[in-house]
């Protein structure tokens, strides 16, 4: 019987966050492809789409008007998840199997700038400052209405994430209840922190900097990394090295490193594959309810699909769906060939 090897033998990884197991196969990582090719957009975008309804001064699908914005852009969704209405609803404690309750909330569009053509990684680190500043007042704003909850920020990148326009735009989904992966992540906080008074991501961070095998970026203010129990192949964290619950908490000088990591990170996703890389992100971070939530701490999920190349991406499938998540790729592969790549955007190069 030989010993195990991490690298090469396949394995189990806990995710301390959800409470969840991900089986990793690094042998696997070496298997032919002839599954299914994604088409990755090549064309060129304009500054400015005269037929697109984010482009400053167009007009979008609902028949509004839009501004003549010069920066970051913030308007209700024409096609909200949720609404705002209240509505009269009696619980039957009885049911077992039919279950459900009204969910009242909120859903808004960030547009990054006016530029058409302008992602995160394409931007100056003042442009995404900006962002960042729109993503405060809009935590607080929502956050200080007495049936909101909770505060999702997020961005689907590219049309392989679902995103139904190209101009670069992030959401935010404000509701009453708070989301069953955000449920999970609290409780598995809270429970830390009653069990070590202290907090688990901070914890964590400080274990991941001293081995430094799965950091892919670090800055005075925030590091990012690859997960231990990463799911997908090049599935990123960033979290703040100061106990921040939330995005206010920031300082001038944490909000500008913010910036410069969000370029950076996002630069070298697009330089992997010398494409513009897809992805879903978001921010999670302390419920608006009012509570203190010590346990919290300021983090940012990526969970890119794509796998081997520009074309070929990772599938949910089988084994994911009826199992549990699996990786070929091991977490410490992946952060070595991101931490690898340049600094400087492809396109300019």
């Amino acid at each position: 019987m030989r010993n195990f090897d991490i690298n090469e033998d396949p394995h189990r990884r806990y995710n301390p966050l959800l409470n969840e197991w991900v089986l990793v196969s690094p042998h696997r990582a070496k298997r032919p492809w002839q599954g299914q090719n994604e088409t990755i957009s090549t064309e060129k975008l304009p500054e400015y789409d005269p037929t697109c309804y984010l482009c400053p001064g167009n007009v979008r699908a609902n028949g509004v008007n839009n501004p003549n914005y010069e920066s970051s852009f913030v308007f209700e969704n024409d096609f909200a998840a949720m609404k705002q209405d209240e509505i009269m609803f009696e619980d039957d404690i009885r049911q077992t199997f039919f279950k459900a309750q009204p969910e009242r909330g909120i859903s808004r569009v960030v547009c990054f700038s006016p530029r058409h053509d302008l992602t995160l990684p394409e931007m100056e680190v003042p442009g995404i400052e900006n962002i960042i500043r729109t993503w405060q007042k809009e935590y607080t704003d929502l956050g200080n209405i007495d049936y909101i909850n909770h505060v999702q920020i997020f961005e689907n990148k590219g049309s392989v994430m679902g995103c139904s326009n190209p101009h670069p735009h992030g959401q935010i989904w404000a509701q009453s209840s708070l989301p069953t992966q955000v449920e999970k992540t609290q409780n598995n906080l809270k429970s830390y922190f009653t069990k070590n008074n202290s907090n688990l991501l901070q914890d964590y961070l400080q274990a991941e900097l001293k081995k430094e095998e799965r950091i892919v970026i670090e800055n005075d203010h925030f590091a990012a990394l690859v997960p231990f129990w990463a799911i997908w192949p090049y599935e990123t964290m960033i979290i703040s090295k100061r106990h921040i619950t939330k995005i206010t908490d920031f300082t001038a000088d944490e909000v500008t490193a913010y910036a410069t990591i969000l370029k950076q990170l996002t630069t070298k996703y697009d330089n992997l594959f010398s494409t513009s890389f897809p992805y879903s992100s978001g921010i999670h971070q302390a419920p608006t309810d009012g509570g203190k939530h010590e346990e919290w701490q300021f983090h940012m999920h990526f969970y890119p699909p794509l796998l081997r190349s520009a074309t070929v991406k990772k599938f949910m499938v089988g084994y994911e769906m009826l199992g549990e998540s699996q990786r070929d790729i091991t977490p410490e592969k992946s952060a070595a060939i991101l931490r690898e790549q340049s600094d400087i955007h492809y396109k300019n190069k």
